[in-house]
């Protein structure tokens, strides 16, 4: 009764817009920007080689993914808005123990970070599918992207700048956006989301619903496609500034050709309307397969390498393209009633790349040199063109009503 006498906005949660969501995204994705460059020059200095760093990365990677997994079975006994609290706490203890430095402290702030994204990600992308309609997923992509295009652009390059002023520095400002994020989704009331229950159904164990998972080819299709995104990223970022050293070029082109491809994100509303033209078929077909052809090109034509650079630029363009349609077919794909399970699942691409991509091109090297990793992924990028043949041709096009001709 006493309810009665309270203001409306305090009793009912306003409805969130996608506007919402997407400066949720952008502060995750400032806290990520501001380390994704300093994290390994953290470990690096911290470990003294580059074999140890690799070994902490590889199990930050599964650590990761094995964490994904577990989420929606956690968000079965936890509601929804403290598990994603619970994600935001985890990046406060990770910068925490990036701040002291220490020989042990260092490798679990990475893997707390690394929980952390992972825990965000799950919750978020619930929550989009519970109050994003089908036919506004890509303008959610697309806004999301632009939201995120600063974070992206600048965060790099400041995060190594922080880093050499006070080694503690860029985890404290790392962690002052995290209290920005938490604030910010406590502000916006999101709650536990639509809950959407199955009838007469036994409760499945936590990795219960990866059988389900195998058992949808556009689930698994989607999948791919952000796995095969992701490892592009991966030979962008990592690979193409160690290139540019062997060749000559210094350490600086690396770092200058990834903030110019990041600032390329806030052209995501353009890109969300040519996918509306050409369908999400036709779109994630044309970027995967000219992204391959250029990733071949650069690794065939290495004894130029200028042109290398040049071609894989060009390339990663098409992983921006990516960024905004990849996930669709994935995202237009879920049940209803599988939303948080499946964004589980969908999260895990990130972790798979991140253990896939430097397993490959240890192979890779092995056998061949540097330019080598650019081909084999070419090589990847043009096999998801391949698969994504197989997607409906109306995939995300308006659905004609009922009652129309």
């Amino acid at each position: 009764m006493a309810t009665r006498y309270l203001p409306l906005a305090l009793k009912h949660s306003p409805t969130p817009r996608i506007e919402h969501f997407a400066l949720l995204s952008g502060l995750d994705a400032t806290i990520r920007g501001t380390l994704i460059s300093t994290m390994p020059l953290v470990v690096y200095d911290t470990l003294g080689d580059a074999q140890s760093t690799s070994v902490i990365f590889f199990l930050s990677g599964i650590v990761a993914l094995v964490w994904g997994l577990m989420v929606p079975w956690a968000a079965r006994w936890v509601p929804r808005r403290w598990t994603y609290t619970g994600g935001v706490v985890l990046y406060l203890i990770g910068n925490s123990l990036g701040a002291l430095g220490t020989g042990w402290s260092v490798p679990l702030a990475l893997m707390c970070n690394a929980m952390a994204t992972v825990t965000v990600f799950v919750c978020l992308n619930a929550y989009v599918l519970d109050y994003v309609d089908r036919a506004n997923l890509g303008r959610s992509q697309s806004t999301q992207m632009v939201y995120a295009a600063s974070a992206w652009t600048i965060g790099p390059l400041a995060g190594v700048w922080l880093y050499h002023q006070w080694t503690a520095l860029p985890f404290l400002v790392a962690g002052g956006f995290s209290l920005v994020l938490l604030t910010s989704f406590w502000v916006l009331r999101l709650g536990n989301g639509k809950q959407i229950t199955r009838a007469k159904r036994p409760a499945v164990n936590p990795l219960g619903y990866l059988g389900r998972f195998f058992t949808q080819p556009r689930l698994i299709a989607g999948w791919t496609f952000a796995v095969m995104r992701s490892c592009g990223w991966w030979v962008y970022v990592v690979y193409l500034p160690i290139f540019c050293i062997e060749a000559g070029l210094g350490d600086k082109v690396g770092g200058m050709a990834l903030s110019t491809t990041n600032a390329l994100l806030f052209t995501a509303p353009v890109l969300n309307r040519l996918v509306r033209r050409l369908s999400v078929r036709r779109s994630v077909r044309l970027a995967f397969g000219l992204c391959g052809a250029l990733f071949l090109a650069a690794g065939l034509l290495s004894v130029l390498p200028w042109a290398t650079v040049a071609l894989v630029m060009t390339a990663s363009t098409l992983l921006v393209f990516l960024d905004v349609v990849g996930g669709l077919p994935f995202l237009m794909s879920v049940k209803p009633s599988e939303r948080t399970e499946m964004s589980a699942v969908y999260s895990s691409f990130r972790d798979v790349s991140g253990i896939l991509t430097p397993g490959a091109a240890w192979l890779v090297l092995f056998m061949a040199p540097l330019p080598g990793i650019f081909v084999a992924a070419g090589v990847g990028l043009l096999s998801a063109w391949a698969i994504a043949g197989r997607l409906h041709p109306r995939l995300g096009t308006p659905r004609p009503s009922r009652g129309g001709v």
